[in-house]
């Protein structure tokens, strides 16, 4: 684990946390000097998981960097919200990439960089899971395969959202979609399709591999602070809940996101060329079900007759991560 979890044991007390740490332990977010590198102004819907996500991640790394750092951006949710022509939410060099060659842009930049020899200058790419896992994988591979110092930061809200919320290789099972309706004898997104890339990254045997969600901060900027730290290609792969896409409440997402994580529907890792080094372990896994009932896009599992055998089929799947991952806190003295 790159950071060491801090406890706060307050009651009663409006205090805010961050200020009981000395400076040095404090999160970039906790800081009045962070860089606010996409700024205010920006569409996102309200309650936008990829919003909260892209803000915690990229002032990370320009804190990491000393503010060095130039991102390429897919085109995507991301891309459109901060972005309408002729006005910009971000303060950084940023570039704007097609839909599927952020990681071949970024990697461009990485190389220009390096010709120049600007060692301190790093880049980052950005994509949601559409033009991750879909249409920019190939050049994704590549740049892990060539191990280009590139950054790649995926932003997973699980569809096209920004066209229309459309299945992406990153809809989960059973979601419902507007390509994959609720209705039929199978409802919703089938099972055994799309891939878990952070998987595929791993087998790619890259330096640095990582997955984190927007409820837990201190983990991701951790995360986002130690691939900086390495050279080569890198991939983060952030959990991004969005309202819209997912029927929940704007208020929920932190929420949805911590609730993924609690059930083992999203293991939460991190690993060095190829293995796994640590874990954010869950002390009481939670039942699926309290992380798909409060999503209209799983409404039709628990109508007049609930999904019994789907849900189930879900819930062995989130077991399946839990033991593979070893996500489950060991007891003391186990």
């Amino acid at each position: 684990m790159s950071f060491q979890p801090v406890k706060f044991y307050q009651t009663g007390t409006f205090t805010v946390g961050n200020r009981l740490l000395p400076p040095e332990e404090r999160s970039v977010q906790a800081s009045t000097k962070r860089f606010n590198s996409i700024n205010s102004g920006h569409r996102a819907c309200q309650g936008c998981g990829e919003a909260l996500g892209a803000r915690y991640a990229i002032d990370a790394a320009m804190e990491a960097t000393d503010g060095q750092i130039i991102a390429a951006n897919a085109t995507g949710c991301l891309e459109v919200f901060s972005t309408p022509y002729p006005e910009t939410s971000w303060q950084i060099p940023w570039i704007h990439s097609l839909f599927g060659n952020a990681a071949a842009v970024a990697t461009g930049i990485a190389a220009a960089l390096k010709v120049k020899g600007k060692k301190d200058v790093r880049v980052v790419a950005q994509g949601g899971d559409g033009g991750t896992t879909d249409i920019g994988f190939g050049c994704l591979s590549g740049m892990f395969e060539r191990n280009d110092d590139v950054l790649y930061i995926c932003y997973d809200n699980g569809g096209y959202m920004n066209t229309g919320v459309q299945r992406s290789s990153a809809t989960p099972a059973a979601a419902r979609t507007s390509t994959t309706p609720a209705v039929g004898s199978d409802p919703g997104n089938v099972f055994g399709q799309g891939k878990f890339l952070p998987a595929i990254a791993l087998a790619h045997d890259i330096p640095y591999v990582a997955t984190a969600t927007v409820a837990d901060l201190r983990d991701l900027e951790a995360k986002v602070t130690r691939a900086m730290e390495i050279r080569g290609a890198r991939y983060i792969h952030i959990l991004v809940p969005c309202p819209l896409g997912w029927g929940t409440a704007a208020h929920d997402t932190i929420r949805m996101a911590r609730l993924a994580k609690e059930t083992g529907i999203f293991p939460v890792f991190e690993a060095e060329h190829g293995e796994i080094k640590s874990v954010l372990a869950i002390r009481h896994p939670l039942p699926v079900e309290e992380y798909l009932k409060p999503q209209k896009r799983y409404a039709h599992l628990f109508g007049k007759n609930p999904a019994v055998e789907t849900i189930a089929r879900i819930q062995a799947l989130a077991d399946k991560n839990i033991r593979k991952y070893r996500l489950q806190a060991r007891k003391e003295g186990h």
